[in-house]
């Protein structure tokens, strides 16, 4: 009876482990799971929250860099300038390269919350360009009153079969009749 009570013993702390790295194994499957299925943060509104962390003279120094193709020193400004962390501040920059966005000292950004609503359209320093092409048909739209965002909506509106609204959205927003915009609609069908 003896010789077997160190062979149980190995047995139940074998057993012991092998069910702690199950329960370790199933967490980090669950955790990962749940990571997937987080909403990544739109790039549109990572930039326009970046761009509000920077005075003048760091967004243009940053704008700098990245028409100069230096990633990795406009990656280091940021990360110096804000003090956010390293991986926040390539997110942040990438952001910033992928959707530009115009300095706004701290009076215009307070104002541009108080006014979030879109019935009156905004002007921008900048003139957007739409390409929108199915076959040899091509149609642009070009208004400084477009940028990424609006443009989103107006194509998951013609997406989710509004035709209508992505239209009446797209006249609002640019100097185009009603005609022209249900044609550029039209083509946005991918």
């Amino acid at each position: 009876m003896e010789s077997l009570v160190i062979p149980v013993i190995i047995l139940a702390v074998v057993a012991g482990g092998v069910a702690l790295a199950a329960r370790a194994i199933g967490r980090r499957q669950a955790a990962a799971r749940e990571a997937a299925t987080a909403p990544a943060p739109d790039a549109s509104e990572l930039a326009r929250v970046a761009a509000a962390k920077l005075n003048e003279e760091q967004h243009r120094t940053l704008y700098a860099l990245i028409a100069q193709g230096q990633a990795m020193a406009a990656i280091k400004f940021y990360y110096e300038a804000t003090g956010d962390g390293l991986r926040a501040s390539r997110d942040a920059v990438g952001a910033l390269a992928a959707h530009p966005q115009p300095y706004r000292g701290p009076q215009a950004q307070a104002e541009e919350d108080l006014e979030a609503d879109d019935d009156t359209p905004q002007r921008f320093p900048y003139r957007y360009r739409a390409i929108a092409s199915k076959g040899d048909v091509t149609r642009e739209v070009s208004s400084n009153m477009l940028n990424d965002e609006i443009y989103g909506r107006i194509r998951t509106l013609a997406r989710s079969g509004d035709i209508e609204g992505a239209a009446t959205a797209l006249t609002k927003h640019s100097d185009i009749s009603m005609k022209q915009a249900r044609e550029f609609i039209a083509l946005l069908d991918d």
